[in-house]
């Protein structure tokens, strides 16, 4: 099971987006458009302090991997 962690190549602002890119395998433009419509169809709070509080959360990519 791959686990989710903030990518450090793929980095924008927090490396959230990027992380799930690498879990998922679905391209990170694909998934940063996706949150931008999300944003915007939910009022931009709710899931602008969820990316936020999970780029605060989720740890890095250990060095070995």
């Amino acid at each position: 099971m791959k686990k989710l962690y903030l990518s450090k190549s793929d980095k924008k602002i927090f490396g959230v987006c990027g992380g799930i890119s690498e879990m998922t395998g679905i391209d990170s433009t694909l998934i940063r458009l996706a949150l931008v419509f999300i944003c915007l169809v939910t009022a931009i709070l709710p899931l602008l302090a969820t990316y936020i509080i999970a780029g605060i959360i989720v740890p890095g990519k250990p060095a070995g991997q």
